[in-house]
């Protein structure tokens, strides 16, 4: 419709300046100007902008389509309190109103979620610190103080043996380092001091001192590790509850944006449309008489035309005239007594027509060619290998 408007400007003569687009809206058409040329030119330039307008909407069109083609159904939530699933949204919703968190707890008021969950495994990690500090003031911890002296001790082979060594200095310096850097959670640091002793156990045999002083203090560190254990459990099904909170809230204020983008594109196309046709009838209203000549053309054009496309040219022929019946399999058309306004409506139609049909017959008539081209090949090819067969008997 764009670029039809566009050809039938530059037909007309004392035109008007079409409607400007500002924002996504369509403002009203301005008074007619003095300069038919000017007008045209302006006519032409608002064209653009309405195309730009277009691939901007039909970007977003796209970007919708995408979201809803990909997007997952909303999944159901299994609570912590009573064990009652529940509809993600619902679930959503209410919490939002109430709120509290899905545990059935207060939520600190200001405090975000993130800082809650950030201080319960701060806690956790004290308590660990606690039982770190109980393993390393054992009599037998001194070997695990620090990085084992590989060269002091001419241990050759242990990096071979070793690949990742562990100590307790290494440990503690990574429990306080600054947040983002050291670890994340309990887990983390309960691996790490079951290496410091699986490391040990390791390189040295069962018979040696350090052997034996490892696999005791790794008993006592599991015996410990067992008690904070179900803390440890708890915390994490908290922690992925919460992460199941946050990626439905994402999801339902994602679909919402979404939503709200469809609705927003939808109202401008219907705008953009609406003045669009509006723009295209002032258009073809300014544009002068259409000479006996291009008649002709037309009727030629009329004529060349698909069945499909034809019926739609005399649907535009029955909108600007009610008493056109289009009967029977021929349909005599006099040009003569169609007004000025549905005959360039008809020529800027059966133009758009006749360009697409062109493209499609000229895409189609490179398939052929390409196709004839690869049986062209492949006869050549068994050609060459039947020769070759025979010269070689």
């Amino acid at each position: 419709m764009v670029a039809s408007t566009e050809e039938a400007a530059a037909a007309a003569a004392g035109s008007l300046p079409p409607p400007h687009i500002g924002n996504g809206n369509c403002a009203g058409v301005a008074a007619e100007s003095e300069n038919p040329q000017s007008d045209v030119e302006r006519w032409k330039h608002r064209v653009d902008e309405y195309n730009s307008k277009v691939d901007e909407l039909e970007q977003r069109v796209t970007e919708v389509l995408e979201y809803y083609a990909t997007r997952k159904q909303p999944k159901t939530y299994k609570g912590s309190s009573g064990g009652k699933v529940k509809e993600m949204d619902k679930f959503s919703s209410a919490a939002n109103n109430s709120g509290s968190n899905h545990s059935g707890g207060k939520l600190v008021e200001g405090c975000p979620r993130e800082v809650i969950c950030s201080k319960r495994m701060q806690e956790l990690m004290r308590q660990f610190g606690t039982i770190l500090k109980q393993i390393s003031q054992h009599k037998w911890a001194w070997p695990f103080m620090e990085p084992v002296d590989v060269k002091g001790l001419g241990l050759h082979d242990y990096h071979e043996v070793i690949k990742r060594p562990m100590d307790f200095s290494t440990i503690k310096n990574q429990m306080e380092a600054k947040e983002g850097s050291g670890y994340k959670n309990v887990r983390e640091i309960y691996a790490d001091v079951r290496l410091v002793f699986t490391n040990a156990m390791t390189y040295n045999d069962g018979r040696t001192d350090i052997h034996v002083m490892a696999k005791t203090l790794l008993e006592k560190f599991e015996e410990k590790w067992l008690q904070l254990l179900p803390k440890v459990v708890e915390e994490e099904a908290r922690q992925k509850e919460d992460e199941a909170w946050d990626l439905a809230n994402m999801q339902i204020f994602q679909e919402a944006s979404y939503e709200k983008m469809a609705k927003d594109t939808s109202s401008e196309l219907d705008e953009l449309n609406l003045h669009l046709e509006k723009l295209r009838e002032l258009v073809i209203q300014k544009c002068r008489k259409m000479s006996t000549k291009e008649k002709r053309e037309l009727s030629v054009g009329l004529s060349s035309l698909s069945p499909e496309d034809l019926n739609k040219a005399l649907e535009i022929i029955a909108q600007n005239n009610p008493i056109f019946r289009a009967t029977g399999e021929v349909v005599e058309l006099d040009m003569d007594a169609q007004s000025e306004s549905t005959l360039w409506k008809l020529k800027l139609f059966v133009k758009g027509a006749l360009e697409l049909q062109a493209k499609n017959s000229a895409s189609k008539e490179d398939d052929t060619i390409k196709r004839k081209k690869e049986i062209y090949d492949a006869v050549a090819k068994t050609a060459r290998k039947r020769n070759k067969k025979i010269h070689s008997l």
